[in-house]
């Protein structure tokens, strides 16, 4: 028997609720994982209140992270006491997730956590973390092709408090970049500032319908807002610079024109965390291991049992959770 979170779909209505399952539950998968932490990202607050359809599947662990050890394996790259991290696939959506004590799943979707890391660590940068990662490497690769370096300009980080943002400031601010973070929550900015941001901004300068082409600012920018903040960000992004969105916490809509992309070059990259190939994932969680500052990451980093998990996915809906929520599965 194990804990879990588990979603279902009586006729009562949406139901999420702390239950005890059963190994049987388990589902298909040639890896079986002893969960050691898992996480409340954005996707995870929709799941687990229902605000919006994310599972296809009933009844339903959510959480799309986890991090622990092998307790069984059938897979060629992985054996018994090995230490995983997982990130997306459609776990806690159409699979089983890691708001559990056990997690089973396909091999294939687990990457071998860095001997830097611990469980928690990964935890407390989770999918959250690693799609930031995912966004500064596509800017990176960007501001190099056009010999941009650290120091040219300003880089902007909109939904700063979040967990994408957190995280996005803190590499960038390692990598020797002028970060300016855009936040709702002013009580923020000196936890932003000590992440590394040189400013911070109130993100209502930035949601509000703007002008198509506007002062040119940005060099590049990490966007997990979406709507009018992402076509602001485009519209004031300077000559070919970069714009890597990521996510739609505004909204999916993107009321933009297409004057920043064909008279100021801007480009757009699309991040998508859930289907990245292996060897991207193995980059990225290369490349946090390699920058992500240690006392920072416990900075912005939160720990609660699996039983606040239910409040917690209300919380995050409503903008009430700074950084990062790491939860402890067997506490």
């Amino acid at each position: 028997m194990y804990q879990a979170l588990q979603i279902t779909q009586p006729e009562s209505g949406y139901r999420c609720d702390l239950t005890e399952l059963d190994d049987s539950a388990l589902p298909e998968g040639d890896v079986t994982v002893q969960v050691a932490w898992s996480t409340i990202n954005y996707k995870d607050g929709l799941a687990i209140t229902g605000r919006s359809p994310v599972v296809r599947k009933f009844p339903m662990v959510p959480g799309i992270d986890f991090a622990g050890t092998v307790i069984d394996s059938q897979h060629p790259r992985f054996k018994a006491g090995d230490r995983v991290v997982l990130n997306g696939w459609g776990v806690g959506e159409t699979h089983p997730g890691g708001l559990a004590q056990k997690a089973r799943v396909k091999g294939d979707w687990l990457v071998a956590l860095p001997a830097g890391f611990s469980e928690r660590d990964a935890m407390a940068i989770g999918t959250a973390g690693y799609t930031a990662m995912l966004c500064v490497q596509a800017l990176q690769d960007h501001w190099a092709a056009r010999g941009v370096n650290p120091g040219s300009g300003e880089v902007l980080v909109t939904g700063a408090g979040g967990g994408v943002g957190s995280v996005a400031i803190a590499l960038l601010a390692a990598l020797g970049h002028t970060v300016v973070a855009s936040t709702g929550r002013p009580a923020e900015a000196d936890y932003l500032r000590s992440l590394g941001a040189a400013d911070v901004i109130d993100r209502a300068t930035l949601s509000a319908p703007g002008k198509p082409l506007q002062k040119e600012r940005w060099i590049g920018v990490v966007d997990s807002v979406g709507s009018h903040t992402l076509a602001n960000a485009c519209a004031s992004t300077r000559y070919g610079g970069a714009v890597a969105a990521c996510g739609l916490a505004q909204g999916m809509d993107l009321p933009a024109s297409v004057a920043p992309f064909i008279l100021r070059g801007v480009t757009l990259y699309g991040i998508d965390s859930v289907m990245a190939p292996m060897a991207r994932r193995e980059a990225a969680w290369a490349a946090l291991d390699r920058l992500i500052d240690r006392p920072k990451l416990a900075a912005m980093t939160r720990a609660i049992p699996l039983a606040q998990a239910l409040q917690a996915g209300q919380d995050i809906l409503a903008g009430q959770v700074r950084g990062r929520l790491v939860v402890d599965v067997n506490a």
